[in-house]
Protein backbone atom coordinates (compact mmCIF):
# COMPACT_ATOMS: atom_id res chain seq x y z
CA UNK A 1 0.00 0.00 0.00
CA UNK A 2 1.24 3.61 -0.47
CA UNK A 3 0.00 7.48 -0.96
CA UNK A 4 -2.66 7.57 1.81
CA UNK A 5 -2.22 10.92 2.61
CA UNK A 6 -3.60 11.06 5.79
CA UNK A 7 -6.47 9.23 5.13
CA UNK A 8 -7.26 7.42 8.94
CA UNK A 9 -10.06 5.15 6.91
CA UNK A 10 -7.34 4.30 4.86
CA UNK A 11 -4.51 3.81 7.95
CA UNK A 12 -7.25 1.55 9.37
CA UNK A 13 -7.96 -0.42 6.84
CA UNK A 14 -4.48 -0.78 6.22
CA UNK A 15 -3.90 -1.99 9.38
CA UNK A 16 -6.32 -4.74 9.07
CA UNK A 17 -5.24 -5.57 6.10
CA UNK A 18 -2.73 -8.45 7.65
CA UNK A 19 -5.35 -10.80 9.46
CA UNK A 20 -7.57 -9.84 6.39
CA UNK A 21 -5.35 -10.62 3.54
CA UNK A 22 -3.38 -13.34 5.80
CA UNK A 23 -0.24 -11.05 5.09
CA UNK A 24 2.62 -11.49 7.79
CA UNK A 25 4.52 -8.63 5.83
CA UNK A 26 2.47 -4.97 5.84
CA UNK A 27 4.22 -2.33 4.21
CA UNK A 28 2.90 0.86 3.51
CA UNK A 29 5.01 2.97 1.18
CA UNK A 30 5.04 6.91 1.41
CA UNK A 31 3.27 9.59 1.17
CA UNK A 32 2.03 9.15 4.80
CA UNK A 33 0.68 12.61 5.55
CA UNK A 34 -2.45 14.67 4.40
CA UNK A 35 -2.19 17.47 2.49
CA UNK A 36 -4.20 20.81 4.37
CA UNK A 37 -5.92 21.95 7.48
CA UNK A 38 -9.42 22.26 7.69
CA UNK A 39 -10.83 24.98 10.48
CA UNK A 40 -13.81 24.08 12.65
CA UNK A 41 -14.35 27.50 14.24
CA UNK A 42 -16.37 28.01 17.74
CA UNK A 43 -18.90 30.68 17.18
CA UNK A 44 -20.15 33.44 20.23
CA UNK A 45 -23.92 31.21 20.18
CA UNK A 46 -22.02 28.47 20.97
CA UNK A 47 -22.14 26.45 17.23
CA UNK A 48 -19.14 26.04 15.04
CA UNK A 49 -18.75 26.43 11.30
CA UNK A 50 -16.67 24.18 9.04
CA UNK A 51 -16.08 24.42 5.57
CA UNK A 52 -15.71 21.02 4.43
CA UNK A 53 -17.32 19.96 1.38
CA UNK A 54 -19.48 22.46 1.76
CA UNK A 55 -20.56 25.41 4.80
CA UNK A 56 -21.84 23.47 7.16
CA UNK A 57 -22.69 24.51 10.63
CA UNK A 58 -22.18 22.10 14.06
CA UNK A 59 -24.55 22.13 16.74
CA UNK A 60 -23.73 19.43 18.80
CA UNK A 61 -20.79 17.85 20.07
CA UNK A 62 -21.89 14.33 18.31
CA UNK A 63 -21.74 16.37 15.08
CA UNK A 64 -18.73 17.80 16.18
CA UNK A 65 -17.15 14.39 16.47
CA UNK A 66 -18.84 13.01 13.33
CA UNK A 67 -17.37 15.77 11.28
CA UNK A 68 -13.89 15.73 12.47
CA UNK A 69 -13.88 11.96 11.94
CA UNK A 70 -14.84 12.80 8.28
CA UNK A 71 -12.29 15.46 8.10
CA UNK A 72 -9.41 12.82 8.98
CA UNK A 73 -11.11 10.21 6.94
CA UNK A 74 -10.52 12.50 4.19
CA UNK A 75 -6.88 12.52 4.35
CA UNK A 76 -6.81 16.57 6.09
CA UNK A 77 -6.30 17.69 9.99
CA UNK A 78 -9.46 19.29 11.64
CA UNK A 79 -8.27 22.51 13.92
CA UNK A 80 -10.22 23.80 16.28
CA UNK A 81 -10.29 27.00 16.76
CA UNK A 82 -12.20 30.46 17.06
CA UNK A 83 -12.69 33.26 14.60
CA UNK A 84 -9.72 35.51 15.69
CA UNK A 85 -7.42 32.75 15.80
CA UNK A 86 -8.97 31.28 12.58
CA UNK A 87 -8.26 35.11 11.10
CA UNK A 88 -4.69 35.23 12.26
CA UNK A 89 -3.15 32.27 10.56
CA UNK A 90 -5.17 32.65 7.75
CA UNK A 91 -3.50 36.37 7.28
CA UNK A 92 -0.29 35.12 8.05
CA UNK A 93 1.68 32.15 5.93
CA UNK A 94 4.53 31.91 8.91
CA UNK A 95 2.01 30.53 11.36
CA UNK A 96 0.54 28.32 8.85
CA UNK A 97 3.23 25.83 8.34
CA UNK A 98 4.47 25.01 12.32
CA UNK A 99 0.50 24.35 12.54
CA UNK A 100 0.42 22.35 9.67
CA UNK A 101 3.53 20.35 11.07
CA UNK A 102 1.69 19.96 14.47
CA UNK A 103 -1.15 18.50 13.46
CA UNK A 104 0.84 16.33 11.08
CA UNK A 105 3.23 15.12 13.84
CA UNK A 106 0.03 14.29 15.98
CA UNK A 107 -2.16 12.22 13.53
CA UNK A 108 1.17 9.82 12.53
CA UNK A 109 2.29 9.85 16.55
CA UNK A 110 -1.55 8.42 16.81
CA UNK A 111 -0.90 6.20 13.64
CA UNK A 112 1.93 4.91 15.55
CA UNK A 113 0.01 3.72 18.75
CA UNK A 114 -3.16 2.66 16.67
CA UNK A 115 -0.12 -0.14 14.55
CA UNK A 116 1.05 -1.30 18.02
CA UNK A 117 -2.56 -2.13 19.66
CA UNK A 118 -3.87 -3.57 16.30
CA UNK A 119 -0.46 -5.58 15.27
CA UNK A 120 1.32 -6.53 18.80
CA UNK A 121 1.29 -10.21 19.62
CA UNK A 122 -0.20 -11.26 16.11
CA UNK A 123 3.29 -12.19 14.27
CA UNK A 124 2.53 -9.37 11.71
CA UNK A 125 5.60 -7.14 10.85
CA UNK A 126 4.96 -3.68 9.80
CA UNK A 127 6.88 -1.10 7.47
CA UNK A 128 6.10 2.44 7.53
CA UNK A 129 8.64 4.89 5.62
CA UNK A 130 8.24 8.23 4.46
CA UNK A 131 7.72 9.59 0.89
CA UNK A 132 8.43 12.96 -0.90
CA UNK A 133 5.51 14.68 -0.09
CA UNK A 134 6.21 14.18 3.84
CA UNK A 135 8.15 16.60 5.90
CA UNK A 136 11.78 15.16 7.64
CA UNK A 137 9.68 15.86 10.74
CA UNK A 138 8.04 12.56 10.78
CA UNK A 139 11.46 10.66 10.67
CA UNK A 140 11.71 10.80 14.48
CA UNK A 141 8.29 9.54 15.15
CA UNK A 142 8.40 6.55 12.91
CA UNK A 143 12.27 5.72 13.98
CA UNK A 144 10.80 5.90 17.71
CA UNK A 145 8.20 3.67 17.25
CA UNK A 146 8.20 0.47 20.02
CA UNK A 147 6.53 -1.43 16.90
CA UNK A 148 6.71 -0.29 13.40
CA UNK A 149 9.53 -0.46 11.28
CA UNK A 150 10.68 2.41 9.11
CA UNK A 151 12.74 0.74 6.48
CA UNK A 152 14.02 4.19 5.01
CA UNK A 153 17.47 4.02 3.23
CA UNK A 154 18.07 1.00 5.00
CA UNK A 155 18.86 -2.75 3.69
CA UNK A 156 15.73 -4.87 6.29
CA UNK A 157 15.91 -8.80 6.20
CA UNK A 158 12.07 -9.14 6.10
CA UNK A 159 11.97 -13.20 6.43
CA UNK A 160 11.87 -15.65 4.21
CA UNK A 161 15.40 -14.78 2.89
CA UNK A 162 14.13 -12.23 1.06
CA UNK A 163 15.61 -8.25 2.06
CA UNK A 164 14.03 -5.11 1.08
CA UNK A 165 15.48 -1.50 0.64
CA UNK A 166 13.15 1.51 0.75
CA UNK A 167 13.52 4.84 -0.68
CA UNK A 168 10.79 7.39 -0.39
CA UNK A 169 12.96 10.26 -2.28
CA UNK A 170 11.62 11.55 -6.13
CA UNK A 171 12.98 13.30 -8.58
CA UNK A 172 11.55 16.17 -9.11
CA UNK A 173 8.39 17.17 -9.80
CA UNK A 174 6.26 20.38 -10.58
CA UNK A 175 5.21 20.97 -6.71
CA UNK A 176 8.69 21.01 -5.01
CA UNK A 177 7.78 18.66 -2.40
CA UNK A 178 10.42 17.92 0.59
CA UNK A 179 12.27 15.07 -0.48
CA UNK A 180 13.37 15.48 -4.08
CA UNK A 181 16.19 15.27 -5.62
CA UNK A 182 18.26 14.94 -8.81
CA UNK A 183 18.33 11.49 -11.07
CA UNK A 184 21.98 11.24 -10.37
CA UNK A 185 21.62 11.46 -6.46
CA UNK A 186 18.22 8.91 -7.05
CA UNK A 187 21.08 6.55 -8.52
CA UNK A 188 23.71 7.24 -5.89
CA UNK A 189 20.93 6.37 -2.87
CA UNK A 190 19.93 3.29 -4.45
CA UNK A 191 22.86 1.77 -5.84
CA UNK A 192 24.52 2.17 -1.81
CA UNK A 193 21.80 -0.11 -0.87
CA UNK A 194 22.13 -2.65 -3.28
CA UNK A 195 25.43 -2.89 -2.42
CA UNK A 196 24.65 -4.44 0.82
CA UNK A 197 22.16 -6.92 -0.44
CA UNK A 198 23.38 -10.09 -0.06
CA UNK A 199 21.31 -11.74 -2.90
CA UNK A 200 19.35 -9.36 -6.20
CA UNK A 201 17.68 -11.91 -7.40
CA UNK A 202 15.70 -12.87 -3.51
CA UNK A 203 15.35 -8.53 -3.19
CA UNK A 204 12.47 -6.73 -3.20
CA UNK A 205 13.00 -2.25 -3.94
CA UNK A 206 10.37 -0.46 -2.11
CA UNK A 207 11.06 2.55 -3.96
CA UNK A 208 8.12 5.52 -3.75
CA UNK A 209 9.00 6.41 -7.25
CA UNK A 210 8.09 3.90 -10.15
CA UNK A 211 10.50 3.23 -13.11
CA UNK A 212 10.09 5.70 -15.98
CA UNK A 213 8.38 4.63 -18.95
CA UNK A 214 6.36 1.97 -18.05
CA UNK A 215 2.32 1.80 -17.47
CA UNK A 216 2.60 2.76 -14.20
CA UNK A 217 4.26 6.22 -14.35
CA UNK A 218 1.89 7.83 -16.21
CA UNK A 219 0.37 11.07 -14.97
CA UNK A 220 -1.40 14.26 -16.41
CA UNK A 221 0.43 17.06 -18.04
CA UNK A 222 0.42 20.09 -16.32
CA UNK A 223 0.66 23.69 -18.28
CA UNK A 224 2.68 26.97 -16.24
CA UNK A 225 -0.19 26.98 -13.80
CA UNK A 226 0.04 23.00 -12.58
CA UNK A 227 -3.69 22.91 -14.73
CA UNK A 228 -3.67 19.54 -16.31
CA UNK A 229 -3.46 20.12 -20.36
CA UNK A 230 -6.21 18.26 -22.44
CA UNK A 231 -6.55 17.47 -25.76
CA UNK A 232 -9.80 16.05 -27.29
CA UNK A 233 -11.11 16.35 -24.05
CA UNK A 234 -8.93 14.19 -23.00
CA UNK A 235 -6.14 14.30 -20.61
CA UNK A 236 -2.56 14.46 -21.86
CA UNK A 237 -0.80 11.83 -19.99
CA UNK A 238 3.23 11.62 -19.94
CA UNK A 239 5.85 9.48 -17.88
CA UNK A 240 6.73 11.20 -14.76
CA UNK A 241 8.80 7.94 -12.82
CA UNK A 242 12.60 8.28 -12.88
CA UNK A 243 15.52 7.04 -15.06
CA UNK A 244 17.51 5.67 -12.32
CA UNK A 245 15.53 3.59 -10.88
CA UNK A 246 14.41 2.13 -14.05
CA UNK A 247 18.55 2.16 -14.54
CA UNK A 248 19.15 0.29 -10.96
CA UNK A 249 16.09 -2.14 -11.53
CA UNK A 250 17.36 -3.25 -15.20
CA UNK A 251 20.76 -3.60 -13.66
CA UNK A 252 20.39 -5.74 -10.61
CA UNK A 253 17.27 -7.53 -11.43
CA UNK A 254 15.66 -8.02 -8.02
CA UNK A 255 12.52 -9.84 -7.40
CA UNK A 256 10.24 -7.27 -6.71
CA UNK A 257 9.72 -3.38 -7.28
CA UNK A 258 6.76 -1.99 -5.31
CA UNK A 259 6.18 1.22 -5.98
CA UNK A 260 3.62 4.36 -5.53
CA UNK A 261 3.89 8.04 -5.99
CA UNK A 262 1.57 8.11 -9.17
CA UNK A 263 -1.96 7.74 -8.28
CA UNK A 264 -3.58 7.42 -11.60
CA UNK A 265 -1.06 4.65 -12.91
CA UNK A 266 -2.35 1.83 -11.12
CA UNK A 267 -1.20 -1.59 -12.43
CA UNK A 268 2.24 -3.97 -12.90
CA UNK A 269 4.84 -4.87 -15.35
CA UNK A 270 7.92 -6.57 -15.81
CA UNK A 271 11.51 -5.12 -16.38
CA UNK A 272 13.09 -8.33 -17.19
CA UNK A 273 12.76 -10.70 -14.56
CA UNK A 274 11.54 -7.89 -11.82
CA UNK A 275 7.72 -7.73 -11.29
CA UNK A 276 6.91 -3.95 -10.32
CA UNK A 277 3.39 -2.84 -9.20
CA UNK A 278 1.97 0.43 -8.51
CA UNK A 279 -1.08 0.00 -6.73
CA UNK A 280 -2.11 3.92 -7.13
CA UNK A 281 -4.23 5.60 -5.09
CA UNK A 282 -7.85 6.64 -3.94
CA UNK A 283 -7.14 7.89 -0.86
CA UNK A 284 -9.35 10.55 -1.24
CA UNK A 285 -12.63 8.39 -1.63
CA UNK A 286 -11.28 6.02 1.96
CA UNK A 287 -10.44 3.62 -0.95
CA UNK A 288 -7.53 1.56 -0.08
CA UNK A 289 -5.15 0.07 -3.26
CA UNK A 290 -3.12 -2.73 -2.37
CA UNK A 291 -0.59 -5.20 -4.02
CA UNK A 292 -0.71 -8.59 -2.82
CA UNK A 293 1.73 -11.15 -3.04
CA UNK A 294 3.15 -14.44 -2.34
CA UNK A 295 6.78 -14.90 -2.36
CA UNK A 296 8.70 -17.93 -1.95
CA UNK A 297 13.11 -17.68 -2.17
CA UNK A 298 13.51 -16.13 -6.29
CA UNK A 299 9.91 -16.28 -7.44
CA UNK A 300 7.08 -14.86 -7.21
CA UNK A 301 4.07 -17.15 -6.23
CA UNK A 302 0.98 -15.29 -6.41
CA UNK A 303 0.40 -11.87 -7.15
CA UNK A 304 -2.46 -9.65 -7.82
CA UNK A 305 -3.52 -5.89 -6.97
CA UNK A 306 -6.61 -5.69 -4.39
CA UNK A 307 -8.77 -2.49 -3.40
CA UNK A 308 -10.90 -2.51 -0.70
Amino acid sequence: MTDVHGSDRCFRKFINAGKFYGANVLILGGDITGKMIVPIVTQADGTSTCSFGKEQVIRSKEELDLTMKAVRDSGSYPFLTNAKEAEEISADPDLQVPLFKSLMREGIQGWMRLAEERLKGTGITCYISPGNDDYFEIDEILDSSSYVVNPERKVVDIGGGHEMITLGFTNHTPWDSPREVDEADLERMIEQMAREVKDPSTAIYNVHVPPIDTPIDKAPKLDGELRPVTAGGQSVMISAGSSAVRKKIEEHQPLLGVHGHIHESRGMVKLGRTLCANPGSDYGFGNLNGFLCEIEKDRVVSHTLTQG
